[in-house]
């Protein structure tokens, strides 16, 4: 957060369902709470009383590993109680709507419904039905906020700022989620964001979002400052941008010998999971430029900021 920013703010939502619906400053809000909450993931007891009293759901549609962990153990560092809802064992199974499952789970006084749905825009349909805080952990295409955010939070924890940065995000951007998440984040930050993927894997018109666009990684990774790996989701890929996958790692992974020729300071991002060989290879993986575990750390402090922001929303936040 800027040194000009007022000592208090006022966060006003309840919900956070996309950075495409927040303000720089409400960005800058989330990445200077989550800094002191970092400093909670350091200590010998890593818990503060923050949500005590509070209930915290994980309402999961789709498999999660990094996200739901992360999204637990932060409710549970700031003294939430928090419920596991298994959606294969659960009554959506038996044909029960989001909306009804919102508004059950509702009534057992919960405050706050993490969701991740394969369906885009579920859940903004499950805000507008339920009065409970709701965060937006992925949906379909759409949006994918707080993996964005700790995304932003390395890479200004790393290099000290975001605006003037030069960041490439390469892969699947057709499919990703995450795409859209940073580059409504970056680009509001003020970084300059390039995208790049083979041709079939670039959505129509997405120049519009303030990013570049290319398809030549050579282009993407010079004088880059930071690059964010995506998975390739081949199992979506219906237009077989690619035959193989060997292929696509010959063209657009990140090997070390493409690593060398890029600045000494890069960073490397992914939001996991990593498929080694295809995007890219261990020892970049692995590297001194990689911060892929440093993101899952950061993600637990960022998730801690957004479940205490929206559970105190209109309520006078000390910065």
């Amino acid at each position: 957060m800027k040194n000009n920013t007022a000592d208090k703010i006022v966060w006003a939502k309840k919900d956070l369902l996309g950075l495409e619906y927040l303000s720089r400053e409400e960005i800058e809000v989330i990445l200077y709470t989550a800094q002191s909450f970092k400093e909670v993931t350091t200590r010998q007891i890593k818990k503060v009383p923050a949500l005590r009293g509070k209930t915290v759901v994980n309402l999961f549609y789709e498999p999660s590993t990094r996200t739901r962990a992360s999204f637990e153990l932060a409710a549970k560092r700031l003294s939430a109680d928090v419920i596991n809802i298994e959606v294969e064992a659960s009554s959506v199974k038996k044909g029960e709507t989001l909306i009804d499952t919102g508004r059950n789970i509702e009534a057992l006084k919960i405050d706050i419904i993490v969701v991740r749905h394969n369906c885009s825009g579920a859940p903004n349909i499950l805000a507008r039905s339920v009065k409970s805080s709701v965060v937006n952990a992925g949906d379909g295409w759409h949006e994918h906020p707080t993996q964005a955010l700790l995304d932003m939070f390395t890479l200004k924890s790393k290099l000290g700022h975001i605006e003037g940065l030069r960041v490439s995000i390469i892969g699947d951007i057709a499919h990703s989620r995450v795409a859209r998440s940073n580059i409504w984040g970056m680009t509001k930050l003020v970084a300059e964001v390039t995208v790049c993927a083979p041709p079939m894997l670039i959505p129509e018109g997405i120049e519009k979002m303030g990013v570049k666009v290319t398809s030549d990684l050579d282009e993407a990774l010079k004088n880059t400052d930071a690059i964010n790996v995506l998975r390739m989701q081949f199992e979506r890929d219906t237009q077989k941008a690619f035959p193989t996958k060997l292929e696509y790692f010959k063209q657009y992974g990140i090997t070390d010998q493409r690593l060398k020729k890029c600045k000494k300071d890069i960073v490397v991002m992914h939001p996991g999971p990593i498929n080694r060989g295809i995007e890219m290879s261990s020892d970049v993986a692995d590297g001194a430029n990689s911060v892929i575990l440093e993101q899952v750390t950061n993600g637990i402090a960022v998730r801690m900021a957004v479940l205490y922001l929206v559970a105190h929303a209109k309520r006078e936040i000390v910065a």
